[in-house]
């Protein structure tokens, strides 16, 4: 029965480290930590878009981050590589989270849907099905399913090619959920494999830099070649919003009609 007690206390303690991460490096497009125990400590990657963010200025930023989760999370020894994310839009993590941001800032619902939608498709993604539910528009609660693409639903295959995440907006109807599955054309099985796909696109060049801070090293594992406008997710979502006015949603469209 301890046993059993130790397995339900880490992974409760791994879905507040979780929640923890996805509020305090926000602002660096968090999508996922590993987490891993070594025989000289606890080694944590963290899958982020921005890396410069999480490490702040001179190690301030990553310093920190290493006292708060050996403290409070109880991780021994706690060290921590970044780890970049090479297409943001095929992460759900981040996905999730960009379209809670918009969410939060006003935008509606569907409007935020069909960007985050177009965004994923035309990122590359074989297939996007985003569920939101709540209180959409009234007392009552409700839900929608948007889905593009091919996106397989059930079986070992949808197991393999198909990742999800989960985020919450707090609102002032009430606590609204955010669900993104994305089928990527990377994972498909060779019996499976489709015919545009034949010729597959070159990975880019990793470059692996190690970042000695004080006490404290650094791993952080760059993609090559990447170039992004923004400095910070709150750069990006601004950005997007302004994008986000030319959609016409379906209300609009009805009106027109009228």
């Amino acid at each position: 029965m301890s046993a059993v007690k130790n397995v339900i206390k880490d992974n409760y303690n791994m879905m507040l480290l979780k929640d923890y991460l996805r509020e305090a490096i926000k602002d660096a497009g968090f999508s996922h930590a590993e987490i891993s125990k070594t025989p000289t400590g606890t080694r944590v990657a963290l899958h982020v878009t921005r890396p410069g963010i999480v490490i702040g200025r001179k190690g301030t930023g990553i310093r920190a981050l290493t006292e708060k989760l050996a403290t409070d999370f109880g991780l021994k020894n706690p060290q921590i590589s970044v780890v970049e994310i090479e297409k943001p839009e095929l992460v759900p993590g981040v996905m999730c989270n960009r379209m809670a941001s918009h969410i939060e800032r006003g935008t509606a619902f569907r409007r935020a849907t069909m960007w985050t939608l177009k965004q994923m498709m035309e990122g590359g993604a074989m297939g996007v099905q985003i569920t939101i539910s709540g209180k959409l528009r009234g007392d009552r609660s409700a839900f929608e399913k948007h889905t593009a693409g091919i996106l397989p639903r059930a079986g070992h295959h949808a197991e393999i090619i198909v990742d999800e995440d989960i985020a919450h907006v707090k609102t002032a109807m009430g606590l609204i959920g955010i669900r993104i599955r994305i089928a990527k054309k990377e994972k498909l099985i060779p019996e499976f494999e489709m015919k545009t796909d034949k010729q597959k696109e070159k990975s880019k060049p990793v470059k692996v830099e190690e970042i000695q801070i004080e006490d404290v090293k650094v791993e952080v594992i760059k993609i090559e070649g990447k170039e992004d406008d923004a400095k910070s997710e709150s750069e990006v979502i601004e950005l997007e919003a302004k994008k986000m006015e030319k959609i016409e949603t379906l209300e609009e469209e009805e009106a027109k009609m009228k």
